[in-house]
């Protein structure tokens, strides 16, 4: 009965442990001016562009525009838990199955698309945005 018990705690010991390293249900905040892009290497300073990808294994990675994090995913194909994009207009993230993307003059590396609600009238849906942004990139011969 003592083993039992033991292999009880142990279970539920180790279900807590793997729980509390799952990224939570939203974005974890990010150190802006402080934090590095994870496909461009710049810091992150506007937060209206800011975005996240929370991998299956926990990894938390940070972008200072929307367009970094797509071609990021192009390029590495990350294991995605989710992805977050702050709204362009206002203070809040937007989940990536729930993003629509918006053309701005200025962003952080020149993609020129800002974050709003897929639903939102005149969104460009989220494909739409990834392949114009791959298309660019094949045409300036970025890898």
């Amino acid at each position: 009965m003592r083993r039992t018990a033991l292999h009880l705690v142990v279970f539920v010991t180790s279900v807590v442990a793997l729980a509390a390293c799952r990224p939570s249900d939203g974005p974890v905040p990010i150190a802006y001016d402080e934090a590095a892009c994870g496909h461009c290497r710049m810091l992150i300073s506007e937060p209206a562009f800011s975005a996240q990808i929370q991998t299956d294994d926990g990894e938390v990675l940070d972008f200072d525009d929307p367009g970094c994090l797509l071609r990021y995913r192009a390029e590495r194909k990350p294991a995605e838990e989710s992805s977050w994009f702050h709204h362009v207009r206002e203070n809040r993230f937007v989940r990536g199955n729930a993003v629509g993307f918006v053309r701005v003059p200025h962003t952080p590396m020149g993609f020129g698309f800002g974050a709003v609600d897929a639903d939102e009238p005149g969104a460009i849906p989220i494909g739409e945005v990834s392949a114009e942004i791959e298309r660019s990139a094949a045409r300036r011969g970025a890898p």
